[in-house]
């Protein structure tokens, strides 16, 4: 098997294929040869290593790869790698796309499920207690007939739903004595603290998946790239999170207590998360919801079922009541969504670009005698930079016409309501006499702009241009 990571990776011919901690490296040269070698590769990157090397121990047969997509462009087009990472598993030569999680033992959970049966059968107690001590998150079916229909909907779960769980099974009474189960059971073990949860029905593999998945994670959980999947991935889609520095450990464990109670009263209705704010890659979430450290420790609540509606409390001080209340509060919905504005820059309509912030955008935008074309960008984004002098020379066309505005708004500091942007850069157009929302979808190009500003907002194509579905844009 080999583990083909893309992360801004992909490649392989007749070139020598090295390793670099035990996960191969592919290139355009060798890729193919590797294919042809390893019956199994998954292309993947830190826990991909650890993964790479506890297969390597077990002398198994997958083999964990990586592709540089940056410097291997053609293996990258050949394989549909739009972003990065992008994972693919290649059984016997067929590429599969990788589902699971980002952890070693996750990666080595979905990659043996797809090679063997779906669950690992337990015959006695001594193996049941060595699977479950083996990993941090395990699943145990205990069913009296393993040929019954309930144990046939767990097995199709452990499969096709929980592909990165160790899931066994179990028939022995022995075991069931053990375990203190006296009927058709599935158990979550959770090594860290110890914990053990039933579930008994109903047995399909929705249900037994939906279990599963809403009790695997703690009641308080760490924001990391790790468990970045199992956080956003799971039925619960609204999350209080906590921003704090995890070094300061009076701080720490004085909010980690307040938390505890809260968190088990809206358990399943909402997560609570905190985000060290001390990890260089959570600077872009304190940026996402408009704080700098020194408003930390800081509480948000984001409802990702609602286009990514965020609140903010006005308490300063947290506690268990305070957040109990704030959390009800958004729950029942008398709280309103907290938009995010930067103050109104004194010169920002001296330009031929006009600046707009939360406080000023509705009066520029919105205003029905002008057609307004905003481009909502993020400081930090590659694409949208590339796009800024194209902006500039589209304002000085603009910029003595009497009813058409070209405006631009930093969107990692200024959000507006009813206006959803999820990706960088985004262009809208507000034409005038209306509230209707354009999506500028055309070409990037000063023409392709002001085709689409004279023909009063109809989207129209740049012959030999780079189209809009081309390009990549730049996750918030």
């Amino acid at each position: 098997l080999a583990l083909f990571s893309l992360v801004a990776c992909v490649a392989f011919a007749d070139e020598a294929i090295t390793e670099e901690e035990g996960v191969l490296v592919l290139t355009e040269k060798n890729f193919d040869s590797a294919l042809q070698a390893n019956k199994y590769i998954l292309a993947l990157a830190p826990e991909y290593a650890k993964a790479a090397q506890q297969l390597k121990e077990k002398n198994s047969e997958i083999k964990l790869a990586k592709v540089d997509a940056t410097v291997e462009g053609k293996l990258a087009e050949k394989y549909g790698v739009q972003g990065y990472p992008t994972i693919k598993f290649f059984k016997e030569q067929t590429p599969i796309e990788y589902s699971g999680g980002r952890t070693a033992d996750t990666i080595i959970s979905w990659l043996e499920k797809k090679l063997g049966p779906p669950t690992q059968r337990l015959d006695s107690v001594d193996a049941a207690q060595k699977f479950i001590n083996d990993k941090e998150i395990t699943v145990i079916g205990f069913f009296k007939d393993t040929t019954s229909d309930s144990a046939k909907s767990y097995e199709d779960a452990a499969f096709s739903k929980l592909e990165d769980i160790p899931c066994g099974m179990a028939d022995s009474a022995d075991i069931m004595a053990e375990f203190k189960v006296d009927q058709d059971t599935v158990m979550l073990f959770k090594k860290t603290d110890g914990a053990r949860i039933p579930y008994t029905g109903p047995f399909t593999a929705d249900e037994v998946a939906k279990f599963v998945k809403n009790n695997k994670l703690p009641l308080i959980n760490e924001f990391t790239q790790e468990t970045a999947g199992d956080i956003f991935g799971g039925d619960v889609k609204k999350h209080l999170l906590v921003f704090l520095k995890k070094s300061d450990e009076a701080q720490f464990s004085n909010i980690m207590d307040q938390l505890k109670a809260p968190a088990e009263q809206f358990k399943g209705k909402a997560l609570f998360i905190y985000v060290d704010i001390g990890v260089e890659d959570n600077e872009r979430i304190l940026e996402f919801f408009g704080l700098k450290k020194e408003d930390c420790p800081a509480v948000r609540f984001i409802a990702l079922d609602e286009d990514m509606v965020k609140y903010k409390p006005e308490f300063t001080d947290i506690t268990a009541d305070n957040l109990a209340q704030f959390v009800q509060s958004v729950l029942d919905g008398k709280l309103k969504p907290h938009l995010m504005s930067q103050e109104v820059p004194a010169d920002w309509d001296k330009e031929p670009v006009k600046v707009l912030v939360g406080k000023n955008f509705n009066e520029v935008a919105r205003d029905k005698t002008k057609n307004v074309l905003v481009e909502f960008y993020a400081p930090w984004c590659g694409h949208c930079k590339q796009l800024a002098p194209i902006w500039d020379k589209l304002g000085e066309e603009y910029k003595n016409h009497e009813n058409i505005v070209i405006a631009k708004m930093d969107s990692t500091a200024n959000e507006v309501e009813d206006v959803k942007v999820q990706s960088f850069p985004t262009i809208k157009f507000f034409p005038a006499n209306s509230d209707e929302i354009i999506d500028y979808e055309g070409d990037r190009t000063l023409e392709g702009f002001k085709k689409f500003l004279e023909s009063g907002g109809k989207q129209v194509k740049d012959a030999g241009a780079e189209s809009q579905d081309d390009k990549k844009k730049e996750e918030l």
